[in-house]
């Protein structure tokens, strides 16, 4: 009996060294999802649109298991004086499930969702049955600091990249894929070329996210006039109105005299009498009074 409860009384003495030596293993152990080179762990999952499009950050992969046919959606930023380079890796289902060749295609969108030519790369790719493996790449030009709205060219903001399958036996639609994305770029801001001009903001979409590296620019100040108090304010509309009112009845009143007396002076009534002693023909000049 002494020595069950001296073995009790043991083990809750111990109990306090357990609670405190638990979080110190788990504070140990590290995180599944951290890296030990500090970048972030690669996005697991793609947008079907532009506007759920995955944001990735500077540095980070995907690795997305997929359906065969699905379009895929990831968003990065790019700013000034970059050259990104996109690079993919497609796993295709297996060899005994396929019934042909598949052709895959990356294209790359900016925020305005312009499409942007590749310099490099292989935009378009097909493996025969027997392929396990696609690989696919595409290098744009070197962000701009400034273009014309005309030209196309790439600025800094947001860029989308869409995967998709444009060539597939219809059998091998939703065949389960997977997908490993790699976005890198070389050059910064000091090796972007003067143009001359300046982009306010970077293009960046209001919806649907995208990662951007680029800085909003500061909203600028409007300038002031001494006019400018005249055609703001909620009360500047009635000032008018009663200007215009005021001005629209002088123009009245000038027309009104203007068309009514050419001459500037006021006629004679018709039929009044005229004088006495006058002559004047016609039948009024011969009539007498009895």
């Amino acid at each position: 009996m002494r020595t069950t409860i001296r073995g009790a009384l043991a083990a809750l003495a111990l109990l306090p060294a357990l609670a405190l030596g638990a979080p110190a293993a788990s504070a140990a152990s590290p995180s599944p999802s951290a890296s030990a080179s500090g970048t972030p762990a690669p996005a697991t999952k793609a947008g079907t649109s532009f506007l759920t499009a995955v944001n990735l950050s500077p540095g980070q992969d995907a690795n997305v298991a997929v359906s065969t046919g699905d379009y895929l959606y990831w968003a990065f930023g790019a700013s000034e004086g970059q050259t990104p380079t996109i690079g993919l890796t497609v796993n295709l289902a297996p060899t005994a499930d396929r019934h042909g060749p598949q052709t895959w295609s990356v294209e790359v969108f900016d925020g305005l969702r312009r499409r942007q030519a590749c310099t490099a790369g292989t935009q378009n790719a097909t493996g025969d049955q027997n392929a396990a493996t696609l690989a696919l790449s595409c290098t744009l030009r070197e962000v701009r600091t400034w273009a014309e709205p005309w030209s196309g060219d790439p600025l800094p903001g947001t860029y989308y990249v869409r995967l998709s399958v444009t060539d597939v036996p219809q059998p091998d639609l939703g065949l389960a894929s997977s997908v490993q994305l790699h976005v890198s770029a070389k050059g910064d801001a000091d090796n972007a070329q003067p143009e001359g001009g300046e982009l306010k903001a970077p293009l960046v979409p209001p919806a649907g996210g995208g990662a951007s590296t680029a800085k909003a620019a500061a909203p600028v100040a409007a300038e002031d006039h001494w006019y400018t108090g005249w055609f703001s304010g909620w009360n500047s509309r009635w000032y008018w109105t009663i200007g215009g009112g005021f001005l629209a009845a002088l123009a009245g009143v000038l027309g009104y005299n203007l068309t009514r007396h050419p001459h500037g002076r006021r006629p004679g009534r018709y039929g009044a009498v005229p004088p006495q002693g006058t002559h004047q023909s016609g039948s009024y000049a011969d009539y007498e009074r009895p």
